[in-house]
């Protein structure tokens, strides 16, 4: 198969979109300068919107049985147990929103899913292949790719920069990256095993003249590791060894040995946003267009959400070049950008309380990425521009079907509520869509009509007659059309 989409980073992001592109039929390459996978792990923080995500996907199975929900962090100061903490209030699944509460797993590991889950697609990434250079024209993208010595020309139809905070493709672009970076705040991060701890909760110590001053050991799924975390004054090593002075002395413990130092680094503020998100033919995602704090775990998940954005965008215009697909490749830069921006200022808002010593900075429904809307108008209910939510139905054979299963990709659907058929016509987009039929109390349901498993449609999705409601295949809602009829539309139940 020609490759139509060249994603150059293999991170998150970028796997992401090969994944979301492959199984839309679409060919992908996806490449990554570095000769070795990432092995440490760095974006650990799995929001609710991004479990939903993965559904889609298809891997949220495998990255719920190899993750583990948020630990309980056990306080020390002065050596001695003060308290547990919870990092976030545990939240009950609904049957509007089945993953309400975050999820923990090594970001190495994440990536390994996925790169799985795109294998399964005939897929792989191209480790130790850099992009060395690019330039498009009207009809397609020229890469200059590098592996070994060895220099190749490609040309693709579009080019997707998931290439990281040190993006190739925005800088060969000229893009701004506006924001700044705070050289007053540094951390140093790694991950380590320390055997003599109990791998089911977290640990801080701290001494009392400064409870807020410690460090943080939380457990990592999979193994012994912990991910260690503690404010510096100055520059630091990054070995075992200065790690193993920090903990020595801020535990009052000398039996907490720790070994096998997988990754480290250190750390410093750096918040920034791309100027634009667009030129022609070549697209930014991820850390490329936004890079966080990572108060709030909200890096990797909003990376996720830019590539799921826009894989089936990039399908229409594939299927269909025409002045309409260019309009919708637009809206990429307009939903998400406005996203991260809002994203950065709660990543920015958190990391300053948790530096001011506010305990419950991170406990916040916001950083789940479940309220994140693109609609453009004000109004109660659901209105277009907001994420569809999950909803138990029942099929005419009597059978549990969720919302989420029939909206699950690559296809669109189109809801239509009641037995009318006039006027309902698949909108005019390149796109497979699924028509599900929402029938009202009493209807009689016939083959592929359903009802809700109460036999009334208020779980999640209540309407007026008529009303049909086209779901992106990016989970969110395209157009809501009441058909004429009296009522809201749709709304929440």
């Amino acid at each position: 198969m020609n490759t139509q989409v060249l994603i150059a980073g293999a991170g998150p992001t970028g796997l992401t979109l090969a994944i979301d592109l492959a199984r839309r039929g679409v060919g992908v390459r996806i490449v990554d300068k570095a000769e070795e996978f990432f092995a440490g792990s760095r974006g650990d923080g799995i929001q609710p919107r991004t479990l939903e995500v993965f559904e889609d996907l298809g891997v949220l199975d495998a990255v719920l049985a190899q993750g583990a929900p948020q630990a309980p962090l056990l306080i020390h100061v002065d050596g001695q147990f003060v308290m547990e903490r919870r990092m976030s209030q545990w939240r009950e699944p609904s049957a509007e929103v089945p993953h309400p509460n975050p999820w923990v797993l090594a970001q190495a590991d994440t990536e390994r899913v996925l790169r799985e889950r795109l294998a399964e697609f005939g897929v792989r990434v191209e480790s130790g292949t850099a992009l060395v250079e690019f330039s498009g024209d009207a009809d397609a993208v020229t890469a200059t790719l590098e592996h070994a010595g060895t220099r190749e020309t490609v040309r693709v139809d579009y080019l997707v920069g998931a290439d990281g905070g040190r993006s190739t493709v925005r800088k060969t672009l000229g893009i701004a990256f506006e924001g700044s970076t705070d050289e007053s705040i540094r951390m140093l991060l790694g991950d380590v095993r320390a055997d003599v701890l109990d791998h089911s909760v977290g640990y801080w110590f701290s001494d009392s003249s400064a409870p807020m001053d410690g460090i943080a050991l939380m457990p990592l799924p999979g193994g012994r590791r912990f991910q260690f975390a503690t404010g510096l004054d100055t520059d630091s090593g990054t070995d075992i060894a200065v790690l193993q002075e920090h903990i020595t002395r801020r535990s009052h413990r000398d039996d907490i040995i720790l070994s096998e130092l997988t990754w480290s680094t250190v750390w410093r503020p750096n918040v920034r946003l791309a100027q634009r998100y667009r030129v022609g033919r070549v697209f930014l995602a991820g850390d490329a267009a936004h890079v966080h704090p990572p108060t709030g775990g909200q890096g990797l998940n909003t990376g996720v959400q830019d590539a799921f954005n826009l894989g089936w965008k990039l399908e229409v215009a594939l299927r269909d070049p025409s002045a309409a697909s260019e309009a919708l490749l637009d809206t990429y830069e307009t939903e998400r950008r406005t996203t991260a921006a809002r994203v950065l200022g709660l990543s920015s808002e958190l990391l300053d309380r948790t530096v001011k010593g506010d305990p419950d900075a991170m406990d916040r429904e916001g950083t789940h990425q479940l309220d994140i809307s693109y609609r453009t108008e004000a109004g109660a209910g659901l209105r277009a521009g907001d994420r569809a939510p999950d909803a138990p139905l029942t099929d005419a054979n009597g059978k549990t079907v969720r919302m989420f299963e029939l909206f699950a990709g690559p296809h669109a659907t189109l809801l239509l509520f009641g037995p009318d058929t006039d006027g309902h016509d698949v909108p005019p987009i390149a796109l497979d869509t699924k028509v599900v039929r929402i029938l009202a109390p009493g209807s009689e349901p016939g083959t592929g009509e359903f009802t809700d498993s109460n036999g009334h449609a208020q779980h999640a999705y209540s309407a007026a007659s008529g009303t049909r409601v086209y779901v992106r295949p990016d989970g969110y809602i395209g157009f809501i059309d009441d058909s004429g009829h009296d009522g809201q539309g749709i709304r929440q139940g």
